[in-house]
């Protein structure tokens, strides 16, 4: 390839070029997402509107609640206490299903691009000692650990722990895989609408099945899905069908057990009972002699759903204006990107947490408040010198590091 005499490699252009590289990638919110534009999150996203008794609910639970906003590319950690609210972040490349395993103390998100990768966050337990750097106070933010690369074609949804193991819904392959011990993922439930007379159909998107319901095993599961027919229509095209179409499906039988849904979510099992978001009407409730027994109806699309004892935290979202039609029982333009606290023997809502700037809400899961305070971001101040050195010498249980000398 010719260059031009403007293109000449001269010292002073070899050492522009230089100092442009040398101060890339040096924010960690860029490093922490693998992502160059992560910083700064547009401050709009973060600005939100407490409605009734929000949190007071949040600091009876004595939780940290994790959301995910997977549109605007974002995670949020909201906890309280007597002195008030907590809001942090994590901009993350288009986060959709989050699980936290409470055993582990561990958090796995899952961000559907392609390729698809699925983090792990831990909280800090402490910083390294250093010379060279002052120290800071910890609030045991949640820090990426690790990150694995997989197949876009699986286009990972909700995901969910399954005995012992981290499972996730494979949409594109109309199947649930689990994660092995390395890298890769294995096929470990599909439904029978799915088996042909030769093999289950995993080569693309039939029924958009988007979400688990996590029991002891598989077998005691359960799994949502926009449709239990195939038809010539795919999710995602605007003549796919989804009225009333929506099923839930049992991991024993692999048949439905509740019909009549319209673009089910995030389902569920809470003492005993599936719940499940009913998105296409704004509604969630639970699965009693084969429909849907609605507890609630709110201010928009229907996803994301987590219990602490009474109390169910739901998700609303902004419909998406060229899916209006999948939405059939919701007042599109009235629509909210919102929490809601609600008191499931009653079906009231305590509170709500309401993001005029909002889009889309995808999953909801908590930890307690004392493991996790959220992330490192606040969304009330930055912090850039105390982020830089959280980053620097930050200490969790899966990255601690032993001295060991021979004897």
């Amino acid at each position: 390839m010719s260059r031009s005499s403007r293109d000449t490699p001269t010292p002073g252009r070899l050492e522009e070029l230089s100092a442009l590289h040398n101060a890339q990638w040096r924010d960690p919110a860029q490093v922490s997402a693998q992502w160059a534009p992560a910083s700064p999150v547009d401050p709009r996203l973060l600005e939100c509107e407490a409605r009734g008794d929000w949190w007071g609910a949040v600091a009876e639970s004595d939780a940290t609640l994790l959301v995910t906003r997977e549109y605007e590319h974002l995670v949020l950690g909201l906890s309280a206490d007597r002195r008030g609210g907590r809001v942090s972040f994590m901009a993350l490349l288009h986060p959709s299903g989050l699980v936290v395993d409470r055993h582990k103390h561990v958090v796995h998100i899952a961000s559907t691009r392609n390729p698809n990768q699925v983090f792990e966050l831990a909280p800090v337990s402490g910083l390294k000692e250093r010379a060279d750097f002052p120290a800071v106070e910890t609030e045991n933010e949640l820090v990426p650990v690790r990150s694995r690369f997989l197949p876009g074609c699986l286009y990972l949804h909700d995901l969910a722990i399954i005995g012992k193991d981290l499972h996730g819904n494979a949409v594109g392959e109309n199947a649930v895989v689990r994660f092995d011990e390395g890298t890769g993922v294995s096929r470990v439930w599909w439904p029978r609408c799915i088996e042909g007379a030769d093999e289950p159909a995993f080569d693309r998107n039939l029924i958009q099945l988007n979400s688990i319901a996590a029991g002891e095993d598989l077998n005691g599961s359960y799994f949502s899905a926009s449709t239990n027919r195939i038809s010539r229509w795919r999710p995602g095209h605007l003549r796919f069908p989804v009225d009333r179409q929506g099923v839930v499906f049992s991991g024993a039988t692999r048949e439905p057990i509740a019909r009549g849904l319209t673009r089910p979510h995030s389902a569920r099992l809470n003492q005993g009972q599936v719940w499940v978001d009913n998105s296409g009407y704004g509604e969630v409730g639970f699965a009693r002699d084969g429909r849907l027994e609605a507890v609630a109806k709110l201010p928009g699309w229907t996803r994301g759903l987590c219990f602490i004892g009474d109390i169910a935290f739901v998700g609303t979202s902004r419909v998406i204006p060229r899916f209006r039609c999948y939405a059939p029982g919701l007042d599109v333009d009235s629509s909210v990107c919102a929490l809601h606290a609600l008191d499931v023997r009653t079906g009231k809502v305590r509170g709500s947490l309401v993001w005029p700037w909002g889009n889309q809400i995808f999953a909801i899961d908590w930890l307690p408040r004392t493991v996790s305070s959220g992330f490192p971001w606040l969304a009330a101040r930055e912090r850039p010198e105390r982020i830089k050195r959280l980053f620097y010498a930050y200490s969790t249980a899966q990255t601690s590091c032993k001295t060991t000398a021979d004897s």
